[in-house]
């Protein structure tokens, strides 16, 4: 600051420009852009630096939706009520420190979100459309007053933790690497109000798919007994409290040989949701369904089929964006689900305690999306839309 001021008496700096030096001078984050990796193995890491390969000993396809491993490292950093995001450190898997008084425990002010990072078939690491995740994590944080994290220094973050973890992304074909990404009250106060104190931390973990090794489709069981989420509430982001609630309609399910649960919106009639994954349906007058936004989550997967449905221009395939009744599914030729976590899983099965339907697993819609989507995630097929972050 003591040079800018020399400059600026001696007539080098303008006037004009104190914001620009003011932007100049703020303390950087310490990670380094996605492609700054020490060398490492034998496959080029972009045009820098080379990317390990997968760690030995692993039984990629093995591996289901957990966590796998803690021999991991994650990333935290923290910032104070009114400030900016400052630092970022990568350190070894562990516990944090938090205080009983802590907002997160008390009153649950936190979000989440997941993210893949996947090797693909032109020896790269990938992370798959990091900005929109990005993006509805601030949603999120602005809608529970909490600070955003910076679009830059989110995909730092999630640049670091895969750096540090790179030798845990499978290879090509056999999972993905997860990252969890959290953001939370971390500040000792009482009182319902915002947190003074936040912490942000992205943890990893290798995973294979969703409903476990060897799973071809879901059997899903449409619950009635209690809704996932509000008009006018908080179903649209990605908050904690989402996700416990369902915890006792899944284990009911799970009893009754399902693999998870479909809500319907509060009355009843319409599809809201899976507990952790959005729904589509494909109709006999081939019309791809899928609820509408508003009380379901904006999910990442969900968004990318819908616009590769959209671009299919020589496909007689239509996508109806909008209430989906479970009527309207239970009458369909095929259903699937969609997330970060699922993937796109195909629904074998529905049941509604009074109806139910069987699917073809997976049926020649679904296959072809799946193929899609997975073929650009490897890079088999070009990533027209640029959703391949490096």
């Amino acid at each position: 600051r003591s040079k800018l001021e020399t400059l600026r008496s001696s007539g080098s700096v303008p006037m004009a420009a104190p914001l620009v030096c003011r932007l100049l001078l703020r303390p950087r984050c310490r990670a380094a852009p996605f492609l700054h990796v020490r060398r490492v193995g034998k496959r080029a890491f972009g045009d820098a630096v080379e990317y390990p390969m997968p760690r030995a000993g692993v039984q990629w396809k093995k591996l289901g939706f957990s966590l796998a491993t803690k021999e991991t490292r994650m990333v935290v950093a923290t910032c104070s009520a009114g400030q900016m995001w400052g630092s970022m450190n990568a350190e070894p898997y562990g516990a944090l420190s938090l205080e009983p008084a802590a907002t997160i425990l008390n009153y649950g002010q936190g979000i989440f979100e997941g993210i893949k990072a996947y090797r693909t078939s032109k020896g790269r690491i990938v992370l798959f459309r990091p900005q929109k995740n990005s993006q509805r994590m601030a949603d999120g944080a602005r809608r529970l007053l909490m600070p955003p994290v910076p679009a830059q220094f989110f995909l730092e973050a999630v640049s670091l933790a895969v750096r540090e973890n790179a030798d845990l992304v499978p290879p090509v074909g056999e999972g993905a690497l997860y990252l969890r990404p959290l953001l939370f009250g971390s500040g000792a106060d009482l009182g319902v109000k915002p947190s003074s104190q936040y912490t942000f931390v992205i943890f990893v973990s290798p995973v294979g798919k969703y409903f476990g090794p060897g799973t071809i489709g879901a059997r899903m069981q449409i619950c009635t007994d209690h809704q996932r989420a509000a008009p006018a509430g908080v179903g649209n982001i990605k908050c904690v409290g989402n996700y416990a609630q369902c915890f006792s309609a899944q284990r009911d399910a799970k009893a009754d040989g399902y693999s998870d649960v479909i809500y319907l919106d509060v009355g009843g009639q319409y599809i809201d949701e899976a507990a952790a994954s959005n729904f589509f349906c494909v109709t006999p007058d081939n019309v791809i369904h899928t609820p509408q936004l508003g009380t379901i989550l904006p999910g990442v997967t969900r968004d990318s089929i819908v616009q590769l449905v959209r671009r299919l221009s020589d496909s007689d395939l239509k996508l109806k964006v909008g209430p989906v009744s479970y009527a309207t599914a239970l009458s369909a030729t095929e259903a699937f689900l969609t997330g970060t976590g699922a993937g796109i899983t195909p629904i074998e099965h529905i049941s509604s305690g009074e109806e139910s339907a069987d699917f073809a697993c997976p049926g020649p819609v679904t296959q072809m999306l799946s193929d899609m989507l997975t073929d650009i995630q490897s890079e088999r097929a070009p990533d027209t839309m640029r959703w391949l972050h490096d």
